[in-house]
């Protein structure tokens, strides 16, 4: 333990429970195969927005994952919804889309292989303090694959708030249905296979940052509408609150939309989070798929945001987006994560650099159990390495993410309430504030005092004082005799000075 470990707030937490990069065509993967019509505008086949695909069964097989029959055909119930919350992966220049017959086989040794995370950000070092064991990591997302070989045993308990999945969570939803196995394979994936000397999980396929937490999936229908399936102002709050109810330390949010503000609806449940003392992590999105600003849920105080960075470290142009509210940035380029099937598929965007935080998290909640949400952040942001201009910045928030030094480096004092702020705090300010304006004669408002039962008396008439008229004259004859007194008296007193002269000048 760092001789300065973070001091603790005293909450125990459930343990049971800078500049903009160069042409982005010179850093796509050569693996990368998009699948036809993405980004053209073609209703029902992917979200506009879909991550590139390169993806093969686990072994040596020539079998290629497609995408499910249900996505690939125009289904005149489904409709696009851009303006929503939908999996935040990026397009690619619809002018790359190659064939569909392009096929780019990758193993699961392979897969391993390009985890090139796992040594450039310190995941394996970190591996000797903690390997997120007890941890539980809710994923809101489009449903998780439990039977993937690299998260097998690695998916607990799960929910559908969309209407239209399984009651477990395991069931791909939505414009990008293998989005939130991909997410899960990054956090806590398993691998399969032997183990490897000195590491966690199996040697080959996936292994997330951390490998021993547990993966809570609760499913969405995100990225286009259908008839049926509830709307997101109602999916996403039920989905924080059940991910809270059971358990969850971490919620990841691989969701993005280009709105900064959001509905109403949300507030109550981001807030019961940030009660409960669970940390929600959320992609800022990408420029690829519209997205230039961070949008919510990325924008809601006490949300770790999450950027994204090329190889180089240079903040990512279309894997990526921009706003006050990034907190750190992580790789969202040249990714690979598990898709249902026993496959692995190349991916790029936030969506990807988000579970790393995740699972950084809870490789801290592992070794720190005391710590509140607030200090959890708190380690990731001090000991990320600065970048761009100096302090907090809109790409890389307070730094390129360390695992390494998160879990086990000295970092200085957590100062006031952590570096997320507070929903509860903003709720006040911003949405109080509103109601408390004057209700109208139709507004269900409680009245201002208490309710008349009793009908209200007039008073009784009083005659005047002076309406005989004869108050004024008793004054003026009052005064017209004072006058005179006070004349007859000043004559007197003249008279007797005169006299009283004589009488003194004869002496």
């Amino acid at each position: 333990m760092p001789s300065n470990a973070p001091e603790t707030s005293g909450t125990t937490r459930r343990t049971s429970n800078h500049q903009a990069p160069g042409a982005a065509a010179n850093r796509r993967s050569a693996r990368r195969v998009l699948l036809r019509g993405v980004g053209v505008g073609t209703v029902g086949v992917l979200l506009a927005g879909a991550a590139t695909v390169a993806v093969v069964a686990d072994g040596e097989s020539a079998n290629t994952w497609q995408t499910p029959a249900a996505a690939t055909t125009v289904d005149p119930q489904v409709t696009p919804s851009p303006d929503g919350p939908a999996p935040s992966v990026p397009v690619t220049d619809p002018t790359d889309v190659p064939s569909i017959d392009a096929k780019m086989p990758m193993t699961a040794a392979e897969a391993r292989k390009g985890e090139y995370w796992l040594d450039e950000y310190g995941v394996r070092d970190a591996w000797k303090e903690a390997t997120g064991e007890g941890v539980k990591i809710a994923v809101i997302d489009t449903g998780v694959d439990g039977s993937h070989p690299d998260l097998q045993g690695a998916v607990g308990p799960g929910t559908d708030v969309s209407g239209a999945g399984s009651s477990d969570g395991q069931e791909g939803l939505g414009a990008e249905p293998p989005h939130g196995t991909m997410v899960s394979s990054v956090a806590a994936g398993r691998g399969h296979g032997a183990a490897s000397d000195g590491e966690p999980g199996g040697g080959t396929g996936v292994i997330g940052v951390a490998p021993e937490a547990e993966i809570l999936p609760v499913s969405t229908w995100l990225g286009t509408e259908k008839a049926g399936v509830r709307s997101t102002d109602e999916q996403i709050p039920d989905a924080v609150r059940w991910a809270v109810d059971n358990g969850a330390d971490v919620i990841n949010m691989s969701v993005g939309s280009p709105q900064q503000t959001w509905p109403e609806s949300w507030d109550s449940a981001f807030e019961y989070a940030e009660e409960k003392d669970v940390l929600i992590i959320a992609a800022a999105g990408n420029r690829g798929n519209g997205i230039t600003q961070v949008g919510a849920p990325a924008t809601i105080p006490s949300v770790l945001t999450v950027g994204g960075v090329d190889r180089n470290g240079e903040a990512g142009w279309e894997s990526s987006s921009q706003g006050i509210s990034i907190s750190v940035a992580a790789p969202s380029e040249d990714l690979v994560g598990a898709v249902p099937g026993n496959s692995y598929q190349d991916w790029t965007g936030t969506s990807a650099a988000a579970p790393i935080v995740s699972g950084t998290a809870a490789l801290i909640m592992d070794k720190y159990p005391d710590l509140s949400a607030q200090e959890v952040a708190h380690r990731i942001t001090a000991s990320a390495q600065d970048a761009g201009a100096t302090g907090r910045d809109p790409l890389y928030g307070y730094g390129i993410l360390d695992v390494q030094a998160a879990v086990s480096g000295d970092v200085p004092p957590m100062e006031g309430n952590g570096p997320l702020g507070s929903m509860a705090e903003w709720v006040e300010v911003h949405r109080r504030h509103e109601s408390k304006e004057t209700p109208t004669a139709t507004g269900s408002a409680q009245p201002l005092t208490d309710q008349v039962t009793t009908e209200a008396k007039p008073p009784e008439p009083v005659e005047p004082l002076n309406s005989t008229g004869a108050l004024p004259v008793f004054i003026l004859a009052g005064f017209g005799l004072l006058v005179a007194g006070v004349t007859g008296a000043a004559a007197w007193h003249i008279r007797w000075l005169l006299r009283g002269g004589k009488k003194s000048g004869r002496k």
